[in-house]
């Protein structure tokens, strides 16, 4: 190809630059073609890479590609929250005044915007128990003796994450995990491993998360959103949070300061988004 799209990269979760999440936003690819979104993915080497498209759900304001340097995604969090972003940056005009519609391999996604922050509609989540030998396993991958492993389960967002509860904070943040093993313990169609634990309390964030990918060529994702949406869920679950809201931190262990916004709705739904903050903006020659 020889032509030119309008590309953003947009650091997600934070008002900070280089402290949150990045994702690689192309904000014109409906005229690629798969190969060709899988090779730029490859390229920019970040944890997301995503392509805006033309819908074909009426209801929808746009459609969303999300690539790994290695696959595609149906769905996922922080790519979800910074295309919005870049794309109301861009100019872009919502169908509807004060929410977007996106679509996706999940299905439609609603985005909320409120006033500087955008929040994402949680998909239903489907949620399994984990057989006992394959936790045992992925604990020992991580570097963590099973009997801290406080609660578990695999839970399906449109990104599918097994997710543990650790005693702590402190214990999250010493995680040193063999991602050789991590990866080969990771069921084909899941993502990752997402970790919590709770911080203790007067501090800016109620929990800390960490989330490993590396068979999807992303060892640690330093400001997971589908994965918080996956904590999310399991401490509904588990009844650990009393309030509507809380705020996560993540990205600690790799040199960032994320936080993501969760809310629980009366209607059962998980709201959870944030801030972001475009670091690059300019044209991508193909």
């Amino acid at each position: 190809m020889n032509a030119q799209v309008s590309f953003q990269q947009v650091d997600v979760f934070t008002e900070v630059p280089f402290k949150g999440n990045p994702v690689a936003v192309v904000l014109d690819g409906s005229g690629l073609s798969t190969d060709e979104m899988q090779t730029i993915a490859n390229w920019t080497n970040l944890s997301e890479t995503t392509f805006v498209c033309s819908p074909t759900d009426p209801k929808a304001d746009y459609s969303l590609r999300i690539f790994t340097p290695q696959s595609e995604l149906p769905f996922a969090g922080h790519p979800t929250i910074g295309s919005a972003f870049a794309l109301l940056k861009h100019g872009f005009k919502p169908k509807t005044p004060g929410g977007l519609v996106q679509e996706c391999g999940s299905g439609l996604v609603s985005i909320h915007i409120d006033a500087d922050k955008l929040f994402l509609t949680l998909p239903e989540p489907i949620i399994h128990s984990i057989d006992h030998a394959e936790l045992a396993d992925m604990a020992s991958a991580l570097g963590v003796p099973l009997t801290n492993v406080r609660a578990s389960a695999s839970i399906d967002v449109g990104a599918k994450w097994i997710t543990l509860q650790l005693s702590n904070t402190d214990e999250v943040r010493s995680l040193r995990p063999d991602m050789s093993r991590v990866a080969a313990l990771t069921p084909a169609g899941v993502t990752g491993v997402a970790v919590f634990g709770l911080a203790v309390p007067n501090t800016d964030s109620f929990v800390e998360v960490r989330s490993f990918a590396p068979g999807e060529g992303i060892a640690e994702d330093p400001v997971c959103g589908s994965g918080n949406g996956c904590v999310a869920v399991l401490m509904r679950q588990l009844g650990l949070i009393e309030e509507s809201n809380y705020v996560a931190s993540q990205g600690y262990c790799v040199g960032r300061n994320g936080r993501v916004e969760v809310r629980y709705e009366e209607n059962g739904k998980i709201l959870l988004g944030g801030h972001a903050v475009t670091c690059i903006e300019g044209k991508l020659h193909l």
